[in-house]
């Protein structure tokens, strides 16, 4: 066999550590059932996540707003492309029911992209986590925002509302983010980051490994991160949704991530989530404590 056909067979075929709970158990039906009988979208069914299993089982879900269809097509998301329906005005009622119902203590939020609208949604976003306070006093929330063209306006609209935490993902290292993302570019996300840190809000990011990048890149884009006030990192394995999507490059191995959970600590990240199965909700509640403590 050709050693390129060889290397590409190894690439498609997952690595001995990847161990994902089944998405079974007591738990994961009712919360499927109440997601579907609200009506709600979570990105845990529609990015299809790796952990749905243990985190449903566990009672926690990340919930995505604003339909589920997105007006941008990444080349690493699995989430629906094209035009989207018009906003669910019961929305934020429905999913403040469903977290009061499921005993949260603590929500993830994120959305799709909706450069349809005029605010790119950030109206609609407000009123979700406002509906949320209002309905389900006492719960604290993780906000996983679109990066709203860099739009400070809808960026302040967010930040009024007063979520715990403003996360926003820079998916990539600088080099690679043209080649995977839609619209959106690495300096933006970075000045995003920056205009929530300036406002005094908690910030997390995420990336992914896997896509090509190399060390020294991974560690520039922490750098990156930090230089902004980023204090949560988020670092997981990249794993295509389909075989359209940008292909896996390689499977890191746990060991690698481990050094870069230790050298983001050193680096001064207040918390660093880092292991093949980690997405940028993965233990959310964890991150929320620790910078509220």
């Amino acid at each position: 066999m050709p050693e390129n056909q060889d290397t590409k067979r190894k690439i498609n075929r997952l690595p001995l550590w990847f161990r994902m709970e089944r998405a079974s158990g007591d738990v994961y039906p009712k919360i499927k059932n109440l997601v579907e009988k609200n009506g709600l979208h979570t990105i845990c069914t529609s990015g299809n996540c790796p952990n749905i299993g243990e985190c449903w089982n566990a009672g926690t879900a990340t919930f995505m707003i604003l339909g589920e269809v997105c007006t941008r097509s990444c080349k690493f998301c699995s989430v629906k492309t094209g035009k989207p329906l018009p906003p669910d005005k019961d929305e934020p009622k429905k999913l403040a029911n469903a977290i009061r119902i499921m005993k949260l203590k603590h929500a993830v939020i994120t959305s799709v992209d909706r450069d349809d609208l005029d605010d790119g949604g950030s109206s609609f976003w407000a009123e979700v986590i406002s509906t949320i306070k209002e309905k389900v006093p006492g719960v604290t929330m993780e906000t996983l925002i679109p990066d709203f063209d860099g739009k400070e306006e809808n960026l302040d609209r967010i930040i009024e509302a007063g979520p715990e935490v403003i996360s926003h993902n820079l998916e990539t290292v600088r080099r690679i983010s043209p080649l995977i993302r839609s619209r959106a570019e690495y300096e933006r996300s970075l000045a995003v980051l920056k205009y929530l840190k300036a406002k005094s809000c908690t910030t997390k990011s995420g990336i992914m490994l896997g896509l090509g990048e190399t060390e020294d890149e991974v560690l520039e884009t922490m750098d990156d991160l930090r230089m902004v006030g980023c204090e949560v990192l988020t670092i997981g394995q990249y794993l295509a949704p389909t075989k359209s999507h940008m292909q896996v490059q390689e499977y890191v191995h746990p060991d690698q991530f481990e050094k870069y959970r230790i050298v983001g600590l050193e680096k001064g990240f207040s918390h660093v989530e880092s292991s093949p199965l980690v997405r940028s909700s993965y233990h959310a509640e964890k991150h929320v404590k620790k910078e509220l403590s």
